[in-house]
């Protein structure tokens, strides 16, 4: 399936339909009077979060939405049929925007959760609403009124409480594929990861936690090189980042500051977001090289940095101790 996490798409609400003009005309109903009827009500457009829905692909192949019009009134007072309203299915963590001036519309991240987006038309009055003392047969009525319409930005932001963070080929994906079951590509090559992948752990008291595997960020990954920029908005909603160094690299200082730098530049709060800092592919180092790692690190962030070999399964139950215990889970 293909991930598409942005979308603009056009919706407009249903027009009211139009009053008319008509008169009572029955025997033996002497000055029957006016009667005509209103028209419907046009029908609304709402975005509902759908639990089954991963991505806005929908969105790619339809792009304008419309609601169902009001119907005209009818004789002897009878309002026309109401329009039905749209109902447009979105995923859960679907960020709604109005693309002319950005400004935030609704954030749609519990299943179920409606936004009503476009408001239909009202219906048109009958002559039978201008029936007065000085003009006792009217022949007014009105038309329908338009629907509202609108142009949409959607983005969806992952729901995930644990974002995996880090160079390309820092082994993000194999963590991830080792403590859920995940399957992503995974490869001896950067840019392995296109998309971001989620898996869920499960948890010591038996539910799960979503993880989410975001692709490599470089230098200037917040400016829109590489693909780091395309998904650094899926981290903003996660509680905690992982962030995955490769403990075999030539600098794993440089390595870790570009990172550090991306989250920096890109804002959002990413900066501050809890994290813990993880040596990966440790079983290519020695005792004493992983230990001098490991120090190098700490002395340079302050922070502890623990140490894990995802394609070995080395010490990942002390990752996910460590990670329960963030998340303020008991282990």
């Amino acid at each position: 399936m293909q991930f598409i996490d942005q979308a603009r798409i056009a919706v407009k609400a249903g027009r009211g339909g139009d009053g008319i003009v008509a008169f009572r005309r029955e025997k033996y109903v002497p000055a029957g009077g006016p009667s005509g009827g209103d028209g419907g009500r046009g029908g609304d457009v709402l975005l509902v979060a759908d639990a089954n829905l991963q991505t806005l692909l929908d969105f790619k192949y339809r792009r304008q939405f419309l609601a169902d019009d009001g119907r005209r009134g009818g004789p002897n007072r009878c309002t026309g049929a109401g329009g039905s309203d749209l109902v447009i299915k979105v995923p859960c963590g679907t960020e709604v925007r109005d693309a002319r001036t950005g400004i935030q519309l609704g954030d749609l991240t519990d299943p179920g959760q409606e936004l009503l987006v476009a408001l239909g038309g009202r219906g048109g009055l009958g002559n039978a609403h201008y029936l007065s003392n000085r003009n006792r047969a009217p022949e007014k009525c009105t038309e329908g009124k338009e629907g509202e319409q609108w142009l949409l930005q959607l983005e969806l932001k992952l729901l995930a409480e644990v974002g995996i963070i880090g160079l390309p080929n820092a082994g993000k994906s194999t963590l991830i594929s080792v403590l859920s079951a995940a399957r992503p590509k995974i490869a001896d090559y950067p840019f392995t990861t296109l998309v971001p992948n989620l898996g869920v752990v499960r948890r010591p008291s038996g539910d799960g936690t979503v993880f989410a595997d975001i692709p490599g960020l470089i230098a200037g990954a917040a400016q829109g090189a590489g693909l780091g920029h395309e998904f650094l908005r899926h981290i903003e909603r996660t509680r905690l980042l992982i962030h995955l160094v490769d403990a075999a690299s030539e600098s794993v200082l440089a390595d870790l500051r570009v990172v550090e730098e991306e989250l920096s530049a890109y804002g959002h709060g990413l900066a501050e977001r809890p994290r813990l800092l993880v040596l990966n592919k440790i079983e290519l180092l020695s005792a004493e090289e992983l230990e001098a790692q490991r120090q190098e690190v700490g002395r340079a962030t302050g922070r502890p940095v623990l140490a894990v070999s995802a394609a070995a399964a080395m010490n990942l139950n002390s990752l996910l101790t460590a990670v329960w215990q963030e998340l303020g889970i008991a282990s």
